[in-house]
């Protein structure tokens, strides 16, 4: 065993504490990273504040970057030195994950929220003995070294691409790009709307400019977070939280639909991207829909929650789907956000910021309010 640093979430709402906690040698079929650096993410935050049915203790982190350690014997096509992105765990078995749509995989909750190996164990422990959490989503790359499943990995070719932006593509990249090329399949000269300016509306922005849209629309109730949205591509950008009620939970949501309508000459958008899991907005992007529109929703809502829409307008043909992680393998579109990339065609750096881990809560405290689009964690 090795001895790691770790953020762990131990149930004190949205907080993380630095321990050292040792890690397990890799089993026959697992992988060991070594991981450089880690997206934060708004599921991160989630967990940590216990909102999610992931148990405590556990060491979050699904957005890793970095280079294979060891490779447990049973494992084939990677070895020590490879550079990695790390995503999500699937069987690999089923129908869904046998047609290239793993993130549909029956067992994606228990295998990513569950944060154990399928036989229940973890390969972390405390400094007591006790034990931690891992394998959540796959890396758990809140931790200096992770345990991964193959299949989890991506591996990076020669790439002039630093870990910091490599990192955050394991999960809210493609979410984002993978719903504009692979869900929606926004065509040249189209009308797209971007409800929420996170990280996964971003990567929709540079997304739709690579598919062709004439025109991209963006809100956020984060003013800072505009001026990155028109320098990725986006035409138009307006505060969501002008002149607006707050919902039932207290969140400003704004009556985005209208303004995006008012923008379109009344007639709407050809599709919209809802990437902010706050209901309303949901059916704000349904709402901002032309007649044979389409709306991709891909925030997470509370429990329970419901989306709500006018029916009538449906029989337009305007449709609505929902989509996890870009609706696509990771091996698939990584490789092709990496491609892009490289001929400065996704300019992911534009809405990075980096911390030490040892800052991990300072970095918590500008995702929640706004001031950092997308924040990296360096090991």
């Amino acid at each position: 065993m090795d001895r790691v640093k770790a953020a762990v979430c131990r149930g004190s709402g949205d907080r993380f504490r630095l321990e050292e906690l040792t890690v397990e040698d890799p089993r026959p079929d697992e992988v060991l990273v070594r991981f450089t650096a880690a997206g934060l993410c708004h599921t991160d935050l989630e967990v940590a504040a216990g909102r999610m049915p992931t148990p405590f203790p556990v060491v979050a982190g699904h957005e890793g970057a970095g280079v294979v350690e060891a490779v447990g014997p049973a494992v084939t096509g990677f070895t020590p030195g490879d550079r990695v992105v790390a995503s999500f765990s699937f069987c690999g078995s089923c129908r869904n994950c046998l047609s290239g749509l793993p993130a549909y995989c029956p067992d994606h909750f228990p295998l990513n929220f569950g944060a154990r190996r399928a036989d229940g164990s973890v390969g972390l422990r405390d400094a007591s003995g006790e034990p931690v959490h891992d394998h959540f989503f796959g890396q758990s790359s809140f931790a200096r070294y992770g345990l991964c499943r193959p299949s989890s990995l991506v591996k990076v070719p020669d790439s002039s691409m630093s870990d910091d932006v490599l990192a955050p593509l394991g999960c809210g990249v493609i979410t984002g790009a993978g719903a504009v090329w692979n869900v929606l399949r926004v065509s040249p000269g189209s009308t797209v709307a971007v409800l929420g300016a996170g990280a996964v509306g971003l990567s929709a922005v540079m997304a739709a400019v690579v598919a062709g849209a004439s025109r991209i629309i963006v809100s956020d109730t984060h003013h800072s977070r505009l001026d990155p949205a028109a320098h990725l591509g986006a035409t138009d950008v307006f505060d969501a939280a002008d002149g607006t009620d707050a919902d039932d939970n207290g969140a400003t949501v704004g009556n985005g639909a209208a303004r995006i309508r008012e923008l379109t000459g009344g007639r709407g958008v050809d599709f919209s991207v809802e990437s902010t899991g706050v209901p309303e907005v949901m059916a704000q992007a349904v709402a901002a829909l032309a007649p044979l529109g389409s709306a991709a929703i891909l925030g997470a809502a509370p429990g329970g929650a419901d989306l709500r829409t006018n029916a009538f307008a449906l029989l337009e043909g305007r449709t609505v789907t929902g989509s996890i992680v870009g609706h696509q393998a990771p091996a698939v579109l990584v490789p092709r956000i990496l491609d892009l990339h490289g001929r400065g065609l996704f300019p992911l750096e534009a809405m990075i910021r980096t911390y030490p881990l040892d800052d991990i809560n300072k970095a918590v405290d500008d995702a929640r309010s706004g001031a950092v689009v997308k924040a990296v964690l360096l090991h």
